[in-house]
């Protein structure tokens, strides 16, 4: 602990079923090097956008296509009254609408963090809108007043595919997408 807080990479590995694997340092260095990119690509393509669908959908398109076999299914769920409802994503069929509390999607809108699953399988009450899921990771997006207004799902083939990177490069993701989410828009989404 620095300065009596915790590093956020802790409070993660907190919250998982099982510990991260630790990574090659040259998978690590490409892994960012990746998310920098992709980071700088969502920047250019949603600047001057207006349309919170139409971010999304891109959004889910440029992870998807950049993160390539690692990312299995990718998507966004969007806070509507007391569930998730399925909005733009990359890949297999998916759940229509997850309810506040369950699954992996409705325990990081209730809780307002990111949860890593190494395991889908040892996380309780997992949905499995999937059986070739194994792992995943669920980011909050949060409007402008700081409430969740859609989360950011991500699933893997492979156990233990996401890590303290991935929650970190993924969460500035979210913030770049906040915007997105004023008043307006999500009440035209709901």
């Amino acid at each position: 602990m620095v300065g009596g807080h915790r590093p956020a990479h802790t409070h993660l590995r907190q919250q998982m079923a099982l510990p991260l694997n630790p990574q090659p340092l040259n998978e690590l260095i490409m892994k960012e090097k990746v998310y920098k990119e992709l980071l700088l690509q969502l920047g250019g393509l949603i600047e001057g956008e207006a349309d919170a669908v139409a971010v999304l959908a891109n959004t889910a398109a440029l992870l998807h296509d950049m993160m390539g076999d690692r990312f299995f299914w990718t998507g966004f769920y969007i806070v509507r009254g007391d569930e998730l409802v399925l909005g733009p994503f990359q890949g297999p069929i998916a759940c229509y609408r997850i309810r506040r509390g369950r699954g992996v999607c409705g325990a990081a809108w209730e809780r307002d963090e990111t949860i890593v699953v190494p395991d889908v399988e040892q996380f309780p009450g997992h949905i499995a809108c999937s059986s070739l899921s194994r792992s995943e990771i669920v980011v909050p997006v949060h409007n402008r007043t700081g409430r969740v207004a859609a989360v950011l799902d991500i699933d893997s083939r492979d156990l233990a595919a996401f890590d303290d990177t991935d929650a970190h490069y993924l969460n500035q993701v979210a913030t770049l997408l906040s915007p997105f989410f004023d008043f307006r828009l999500s009440v035209s989404l709901s």
